[in-house]
């Protein structure tokens, strides 16, 4: 037997008919990525399995640095080739990694290839996916097509003009691409030359002169207004841990002043600024019904001296251990005491804090929608079987994992869809496995509109996203009229 084949992690018969019945052929809404629009615009084609698979992929970089790969095979100057054959060697020593299964998984569901990659399957597997890329099938469009992908939505700075959303969204129907709103730059004033060198990007993108703070907020408002208008119903923050040491409108006003004329604010005036800019952006999430996103507790950049020299986002981030659950509670007891408090996604690195998280999500959940405030899906280093399994074990005993919006890629590659297949097989064998013991009724109508719903409906509904329609929905559309 194949080692990817129909009942993957599937270890019960339930778990089965749960996945096949009620998982396998629901679409996909995956409302946070890190895929290029202009890739998906140009409808780009692959070269080879360099391209499409390894390029950018800092996971697969620290597993060959662990393996003794030299860096000229991961982000240096060898040949596309020779970095996929370093890969191939890899592989087998990433045994019991997730890698190792995300691997074989997106051979089969992309080339339908069942050998296991190595040093000797390297060239098979190289001219065979590479010969596939070069069909029309395998541009990025056929992709998120083959997919079912209804809607993506990637992950924009606030100065970004947005111009292949806006092209995207005239020329395809069959599914949407939307931007989400990352404003982490806005916060930088313990770093002035960085955020004032933003910020004069932020006033050309905004057509506004940023003098004072006050200009400042007008041009956040203005480029989350022109998000808004192309379709942007999501927010994103990237931070150690939420910022609550409130301070006034006067005190932010000035710390913005010291940094436009280049003084580093202090830990705690960066702190102070932080917070009241969450707040703020908060309050503009609500106005327009936006749903938040907080990443919470990475440790990023610990190699100062690759950071240096190969610049971030090149696999030397890690699980951060700083406290939480306080700051986090404090931040959305702001936001609701300003009536501000908006739908929000909280995904933590830390699988320490999961019961924390779950349970603090908890007191701030209301009668405006179910499941208004989220335990994200595993994230980063949480992307896997296990820690899947803990974080749906903490939502299930700290809150309600019926009214959970599943699964995304967090992914800047056009390989990464089977993460939700992943996602669901995982799902449907705990589940599964719960029901033969015992612990959840053997209703299959029940436990499958669950699956159901967490696979894509709950997301569907909470994120309020125009969708775009497969054939198959078209035709049954007009059929219906």
């Amino acid at each position: 037997m194949a080692f990817i084949h129909e009942d993957f992690l599937l270890q019960t018969e339930t778990a089965r008919r749960l996945y096949h019945g009620y998982a396998a052929h629901e679409p996909i809404l995956d409302y946070h990525s890190h895929l290029p629009a202009k890739d998906i615009f140009e409808d780009r084609n692959f070269r080879n399995l360099f391209e499409i698979w390894l390029e950018g992929d800092h996971y697969k970089w620290r597993a060959m640095r662990s393996n003794g790969v030299a860096e000229k095979y991961c982000t240096g100057s060898a040949s596309p080739y020779d970095k996929f054959a370093a890969w191939a060697k890899t592989v087998p020593f990433t045994l019991r990694n997730p890698l190792y299964h995300w691997t074989h998984l997106e051979l089969k569901r992309y080339f339908d290839i069942d050998e296991l990659l190595n040093e000797s399957s390297c060239q098979y597997i190289w001219d065979k996916a590479g010969s596939l890329l070069a069909g029309k099938d395998f541009s990025a469009r056929a992709i998120v097509k083959k997919f079912n992908v209804q809607a993506l939505c990637t992950t924009d700075d606030p100065c970004d003009d947005l111009a292949y959303h806006r092209s995207i969204a005239a020329s395809e129907h069959s599914f949407r691409v939307y931007p989400a709103f990352r404003p982490d730059r806005a916060l930088l004033v313990n770093d002035p030359e960085v955020w004032n060198a933003w910020l004069g990007r932020l006033a050309q993108a905004s057509n506004t002169d940023i003098a004072t703070f006050r200009d400042f907020q007008d041009a956040i408002k203005r480029r989350h207004d022109y998000f808004h208008e192309l379709g942007g119903r999501l927010s994103d923050h990237g931070l150690n841990h939420c910022h609550a040491s409130f301070c006034s409108e006067g005190i932010a006003a000035a710390i913005f002043d010291r940094a436009r004329a280049g003084h580093a604010a202090s830990p705690e005036e960066h702190e102070q600024f932080a917070s009241f800019m969450m707040l703020y952006f908060g309050i503009l999430d609500t106005q327009k019904g936006w749903t938040k996103q907080l990443h919470l507790g990475a440790l990023r950049n610990a190699n100062s001296g690759r950071l240096r020299k190969l610049g971030p986002d090149t696999g030397f981030d890690s699980i951060g251990d700083w406290p939480q659950a306080s700051e986090f509670s404090a931040y959305l007891d702001r936001l609701e005491q300003e009536n501000a408090l908006p739908k929000m996604i909280v995904y933590n690195v830390n699988p320490a804090d999961n019961y924390a998280f779950a349970t603090a999500i908890g007191n701030f959940q209301d009668e405006s929608i179910p499941g208004k405030i989220q335990l994200g899906s595993g994230w980063w280093f949480l992307d896997q079987k296990e820690a899947i399994e803990w974080q749906l074990n903490a939502l299930s005993n700290g809150g309600l994992l019926s009214r959970f919006i599943g699964m995304l890629t967090d992914s800047r590659s056009f390989m990464s869809f089977p993460r939700h297949e992943y996602f669901r097989r995982v799902l449907c064998n705990l589940l599964g496995r719960d029901v033969e013991n015992g612990e959840l009724p053997n209703d299959e109508k029940l436990i499958g509109g669950m699956v159901r719903n967490i696979c894509f409906h709950n997301a569907k509904n909470y994120l309020g996203l125009e969708l775009g329609h497969s054939p198959s929905t078209r035709e049954a559309q007009l059929v219906q009229k």
